[in-house]
């Protein structure tokens, strides 16, 4: 049974294909966990070029994906199904945060638009009543890699997703201050660095001690 859906809307797919076809995304996919469906911006473009972009109102640098071609996905997908959020990506949005990817795990519907060139003409960010998100401040050429970013961090929670379910329950910021302690595999020893010597005595109420120790300090 899909648990949940992605849909993500792109102006150059291509950049999408090979990340969600490999690793984990991969075989949450194949196992039916979660169904990911990528869209081509330019089949919904305007005229014989299908065209996508133009230039800013007001002058300045750059170009603009226009409204129309998006609207146009975004109105189809939901005429199909009911949505519990459209994402934008872009660098002045909220920074997300491993709450956010949770909160998204339990949905069923999602869309992703990808934000690219310059931006996105700002009556589709009203009129989808999208939410914009970040993952840093900084700027990329476009919003295709922390809509992976964003996939990628949903996925994994999705039960049945990772073979040992319990690998993503004690990840870093899995709970709002919690930090992953070190982790270490053989050899024992390794250019001089020994592993703690706690974790070889088998003692595991005293390895949990440790570790929330480590995770509390840090």
């Amino acid at each position: 049974m899909i648990r949940l859906r992605i849909d993500v809307i792109s102006a150059v797919p291509q950049i999408l294909e090979s990340p969600v076809s490999h690793s984990i995304i991969k075989r949450a996919r194949e196992k039916g966990v979660v169904e990911i469906v990528i869209h081509n911006l330019h089949d919904y473009g305007e005229g014989k070029y299908r065209q996508i972009d133009d230039k800013p109102f007001g002058g300045g640098s750059g170009m603009v994906l226009k409204p129309e071609p998006i609207f146009r996905c975004v109105q189809k997908l939901k005429s199909e199904r009911n949505y519990d959020l459209i994402i934008i990506t872009s660098a002045k949005g909220k920074i997300f945060e491993q709450t956010d990817a949770k909160k998204y795990s339990l949905f069923e519907n999602l869309i992703i638009i990808c934000g690219h060139y310059k931006g996105i003409d700002q009556r589709v960010v009203e009129l989808t009543k999208a939410e914009e998100i970040s993952i840093g401040k900084f700027v990329l050429s476009g919003g295709e890699l922390p809509a992976l970013v964003i996939v990628d961090a949903i996925v994994r929670l999705i039960p049945g997703s990772i073979g040992d379910g319990e690998s993503a329950l004690t990840d870093t910021f899995i709970d709002e201050d919690f930090v992953e302690p070190p982790i270490y595999t053989r050899p024992r020893e390794f250019e001089g660095l020994k592993v703690p010597q706690i974790l070889l005595e088998g003692d595991h109420s005293k390895i949990r001690e440790w570790k929330d120790n480590i995770s509390s300090s840090n």
